[in-house]
């Protein structure tokens, strides 16, 4: 990528958009221009966050580093400056795209009784649920149809992972839950693999934004653990698409003080709860008051819910957390 496309792209990418794409609130404002924040790239107990939207530049008086748009995704996705002009590239264009494609997906929802069937099973039973999470449904077959006929090209919808190189839409037959520039599917068929993402990063820890104001956090695996106890009345529930959690999700449960319970699930192998203690121990290391709930032998929060846990029984699981 020469130079001038580089400066192009910076110029067209505002860093203070890409902060608050990515949930970076502004605390107080130093001048006219300038603003600080708490810093989205460590543990930030005070505003040390500089960002000035004239010069597209950022510095961080805690941690000591600045720079632009692409050293901010550098830093922020943990990866090489080549990644991160393809992630800045993919949010520039992708972003619409990926909105378009939720809509059409959310609309197919309700049309599809298989799909309003399979969330039946997996104990989604509030449409406020459904709302919240922005659940939709991919038949397969017709994404692309639509998704032209607004004007996209189809090397654009190739680009983004929604069809494939062939040419054929990406997610069939999958319940689709968006994500923080990505979207998850899960599959309704047993012959194909039941996870899929698109290409590029899952983003932080879901609904962070809403859940960080808590003092107590509730940290589960998988959007459909996520669903039930949001459902019960747990709304400080947050998910990280896996028990492994990636370097930025881990600095947001570090963001202040708060108790996170972990709620992983009580695999035949122990993985789950083997998980679960590793990362007690890193968050005690931050001051983190970590606690690992002990779920019923093979189950996980979905399955506790569906096979007839309730709320009351689930908190007292979080009274017992060791």
């Amino acid at each position: 990528m020469s130079r001038k496309a580089i400066d192009e792209l910076k110029q067209q990418i505002p860093l203070l958009d890409y902060l608050e794409a990515h949930h970076w609130r502004p605390v107080r404002r130093l001048s006219r221009s300038r603003w600080m924040g708490l810093c989205p790239l460590h543990n930030d107990h005070k505003a040390s966050f500089l960002m000035d939207p004239s010069q597209n530049l950022f510095y961080c008086y805690g941690c000591g580093r600045g720079g632009d748009v692409i050293r901010f995704a550098e830093l922020y996705h943990q990866v090489k400056f080549p990644q991160a002009l393809g992630l800045l590239r993919q949010w520039r264009g992708w972003a619409p795209l990926l909105q378009e494609a939720v809509s059409f997906y959310r609309l197919q929802l309700h049309r599809h009784a298989e799909a309003v069937a399979y969330l039946l099973q997996r104990g989604f039973r509030s449409p406020e649920l459904i709302e919240h999470m922005r659940i939709g449904y991919a038949p397969g077959g017709c994404l692309r149809g639509w998704l032209t006929q607004l004007g996209y090209p189809l090397s654009a919808l190739r680009q983004a992972g929604l069809v494939t190189t062939l040419g054929y839409d990406t997610y069939i037959q999958r319940i689709v839950f968006p994500l923080e520039g990505n979207l998850y599917g899960r599959s309704l068929s047993a012959s194909a693999p039941p996870h899929r993402f698109l290409p590029g990063t899952r983003g932080g820890l879901y609904a962070w934004e809403r859940v960080r104001q808590y003092q107590d956090v509730i940290l589960v695996e998988g959007l459909f653990d996520y669903a039930v106890l949001w459902q019960a009345g747990f709304h400080n529930v947050t998910c990280s698409m896996g028990n492994h959690l990636n370097a930025y999700q881990f600095r947001q449960l570090c963001d202040g003080r708060r108790t996170v319970y972990l709620a992983f699930d009580t695999d035949s192998n122990g993985s789950g709860q083997q998980a679960a203690q590793g990362l007690a121990c890193r968050l005690r290391e931050q001051g983190v008051n970590a606690r690992r709930v002990c779920l019923p032998e093979g189950h996980d929060p979905n399955s506790f819910f569906v096979q007839g846990g309730d709320a009351r029984q689930f908190l007292c699981l979080l009274e017992e957390a060791r």
